[in-house]
């Protein structure tokens, strides 16, 4: 009996197949891990390095860096496995999910305040949540330049290659990727985010010292993504065992 319930429960025209099973859940770490890093992004991090690396003596960067190169994964192993448009859905799920807590922050700050000694002060809550709109903004407009990038670099390499050199359409897609999503969001966040919405405290920093700006974190990005090869690799088997053993 039990047996007969669960093949009538494949069959019923809700039930997901295990390819869509697994897109649901890529899609959740996928959104989950781009938002908790534009939330999280607002801190700074300074880790010293044993030894100087390309002229750096420590890493230095937003937490946002914590999970933000999970989104990249996942868009390269969803574009391996399902393709560029599936990859482009997911890409575009986030931004709107990132867009709706942007507004979502933006109303939590106008609601009326409760005056009462075991509520948040309005301003340890706008410090959180409001000092870095410019910052917000400018890493979710990268986001989708630099996804859209990746999607476009990935395709075009595996065009070139086929089947063969996986390491070279996920590496290299992004590599070249972050590296635009590092200028990008450089020059949004640093120079001119800060001249539409001047801040005396925070003046525009000049186009000239956009590049270094976005080098220093792009570094740091660079290293990941080499480092994530043997992940994407990782992943594709996985992806590819769980779909044929969950037919």
């Amino acid at each position: 009996m039990e047996r007969a319930k669960g093949r009538d429960a494949h069959h019923e025209p809700h039930a997901f197949t295990a390819a869509q099973r697994l897109y649901i859940w890529l899609a959740m770490i996928f959104v989950a891990s781009l938002l908790i890093a534009d939330i999280v992004g607002i801190k700074l991090f300074r880790i010293p390095l044993p030894f100087p690396v390309f002229g750096f003596d420590a890493i230095e960067h937003t937490c946002g860096m914590l999970t933000f190169p999970i989104t990249f994964v996942l868009t390269d192993l969803i574009n391996e496995h399902y393709g560029a448009r599936a990859a482009r859905r997911i890409t575009w799920i986030g931004f709107a999910a990132a867009a709706y807590v942007f507004v979502v922050i933006n109303v939590a700050q106008a609601m009326p305040y409760l005056d009462a000694p075991y509520n948040v002060s309005p301003s340890e809550f706008d410090a959180i949540f409001g000092s870095a709109k410019i910052m917000y903004v400018a890493s979710l407009s990268a986001y989708l330049v630099g996804q859209m990038s990746d999607i476009a670099m990935f395709g075009f390499i595996k065009r070139l290659t086929g089947e063969r050199f996986v390491w070279l359409r996920a590496t290299g897609s992004t590599v070249i990727s972050q590296l635009i999503d590092s200028f990008v969001v450089s020059y949004l966040a640093f120079s001119l985010g800060r001249e539409l919405f001047p801040d005396p405290a925070n003046p525009a920093a000049p186009i000239s010292a956009i590049p270094a700006i976005a080098l220093t974190g792009y570094m740091l990005k660079f290293v990941i993504a080499i480092a994530m090869t043997p992940v994407i690799y990782a992943g594709r088997r996985a992806m590819r065992r769980y779909v044929l053993t969950h037919q």
